[in-house]
């Protein structure tokens, strides 16, 4: 090993006053000092890819002990715990050299929570559980279409979930197959979830933007008086329709309002709602906030729901296939909310939603009626919207920021 010294001399500078001279000096390589065999354990932080089974981490950190695995699927605790692995949260493992597992830390779910794991001398065993480091961050993106809305959104790093959720907030507004064009241009606040600083989740749309052929479509979310969260325009009228006219996804109407021939008790009878045709357990929405005032079953309506709006209107749910988990009597519901599953129960002779509007509980047509339009802010509750929503239609502009160019003449 050697060292080489060089002088440089500035162009145009006078000779130097001396003659430099090279000096070669060899060094002695430094001595390597082998550590010896440690017995420290290695500490793995392994994310969970989709589809990971525990015995499959493991797997992917080496880990050679049948004691821990056999542990892992015996205990009851341990079981609930592992199916609930998530992918993108972490699990942290501590190894010993020889393979043997010497500490599990494992996130319980989408929370806080995680389940600890330790080796004693008496082999393993649960230790409990203890609570993460979770953090929500607000994050900020924008970009411009070239060639399709999901293609923009990938390029600019949004998360596939966020992606999916704008397109359903402007969907009522936009026809995202027909009217996208070239140069359109998005903006979106949304949240993330991070675990001991990794990135697990994407979490709500806090404000969002989109420019489609020149027109500025802007949305926040708010959170109401009363605790439900509702997107908005800056001015403060509400994006939701105050009914939604399908509760479900069907895949025909097989019966309109009106008199019909029963297709049971084969006689002319009046049909006081729309039969929606689905597949067993397709998931029905309530189509707008209400109370629920029945849940069970009515004779010839089989398993039914009736939920209780306002302005005296009501909406009926029959023929379900079940409820949706702990729904009851008196429970406020939102719209958009699962409250059943399509079934056949009652007088049916195939899988469909019987759905009925009532006024003053007079049934009217679903497809035919006026629907309330949804209730705008009062002044209180305006006031509030506008303090509250500030902060994230800053941000918006923030995205959309086009600074000035200025141009100085030469003088």
């Amino acid at each position: 090993m050697g060292v080489v010294g060089a002088i440089a001399v500035a162009p145009g500078q006078p000779d130097t006053p001396f003659t430099p001279e090279f000096v070669v000096e060899r060094l002695e390589s430094p001595a390597i000092e082998l550590i010896a065999h440690s017995e420290l354990p290695y500490v793995f932080d392994e994310r969970i890819q989709p589809g990971d089974t525990i015995q499959s981490i493991l797997r992917r950190l080496g880990v050679d002990d049948s004691e821990a695995l056999s542990f892992l699927m015996s205990d009851q605790e341990a079981r609930s715990v592992l199916t609930q692995l998530r992918a993108g949260r972490s699990i942290v493992a501590m190894v010993e050299p020889d393979g043997r597992i010497r500490s599990l830390n494992i996130p319980i779910g989408r929370g806080a929570e995680r389940y600890l794991v330790e080796r004693t001398e008496a082999g393993l065993a649960s230790i409990g559980q203890s609570t993460a480091a979770i953090d929500t961050l607000v994050e900020m993106r924008s970009g411009t279409i070239t060639h399709s809305l999901f293609g923009a959104t990938d390029s600019a790093g949004v998360p596939d979930s966020v992606a999916s959720r704008f397109a359903e907030i402007f969907g009522t507004q936009i026809d995202f197959s027909r009217d996208l064009r070239e140069g359109d241009q998005f903006s979106v606040v949304y949240e993330t979830v991070y675990d001991n600083g990794v990135p697990i989740r994407a979490g709500r749309i806090l404000a969002a933007e989109f420019i489609n052929q020149g027109k500025k479509h802007t949305v926040v979310l708010y959170r109401e008086s009363d605790g439900n969260e509702a997107y908005y325009t800056p001015d403060g009228r509400g994006l939701n329709q105050a009914f939604l006219r399908y509760p479900l996804e069907f895949t025909r109407i097989s019966s309109t309002f009106g008199r019909r021939m029963h297709p049971i008790h084969r006689s002319w009878r009046s049909h006081n709602g729309t039969d929606f045709a689905a597949p067993t357990g397709t998931p029905i929405m309530a189509s707008s906030d209400g109370r629920v005032s029945f849940v069970g079953s009515q004779r010839g309506y089989g398993n039914t729901v009736i939920v209780q709006h306002r302005d005296k209107y009501s909406t009926l749910y029959a023929h379900l296939n079940g409820f949706a988990k702990g729904l009851s009597n008196g429970q406020r519901v939102r719209q958009g909310q699962v409250i059943g599953y399509v079934g056949m129960t009652g007088w049916a002779t195939g899988p469909h939603l019987h759905y009925e509007i009532r006024i003053n509980n007079v049934p009217h047509d679903p497809m035919k009626i006026a629907l309330p339009a949804v209730q705008p802010l009062d002044r209180n509750e305006l006031a509030n919207f506008k303090a509250n929503t500030a902060p994230m239609l800053e941000r918006l502009a923030l995205l959309n920021y086009q600074p000035t160019s200025v141009a100085a003449l030469d003088r």
